[in-house]
């Protein structure tokens, strides 16, 4: 058995700072980086209990969601079986295309450990 939740929704762009601005002011909080992570602008505090992002990609611009889990390979199984399609790899996250052909990722855990296991859902 594995678990896993909605972690965030982020908003992919190829001009992170423009949007970050705009989306930080729409929603009235900071865009901040995490060390590390320079590819994400965090809009931390937007919505309780979900992260929300821009995200710097060299591609179009969209929105995708991510999916945590504390099993990468089961969630990424799970999903696969209901109609998704692994699309690539990037550090220890999955990279799935949706039927409909929206784009998720499946990540380990980045949550509190009381926010995880609050939320997330058991999975057999």
């Amino acid at each position: 058995m594995h678990r896993s939740r909605l972690y965030g929704l982020f908003i992919d762009t190829p001009d992170a700072e423009p949007a970050a601005d705009f989306w930080s002011a729409a929603l009235g909080v900071p865009a901040r980086t995490d060390p590390g992570e320079e590819q994400f602008l965090m809009l931390r505090g937007a919505f309780p209990a979900l992260e929300i992002g821009v995200q710097r990609v060299d591609d179009a611009p969209r929105y995708h969601v991510d999916i945590e889990t504390d099993d990468v390979d089961a969630e990424t199984a799970r999903l696969i079986a209901l109609g998704a399609v692994e699309v690539n790899r990037w550090l220890g996250c999955r990279i799935l295309r949706a039927p409909g052909g929206h784009l998720l990722c499946v990540v380990p855990v980045h949550s509190t450990p009381e926010l995880f296991d609050a939320e997330a859902r058991t999975w057999p």
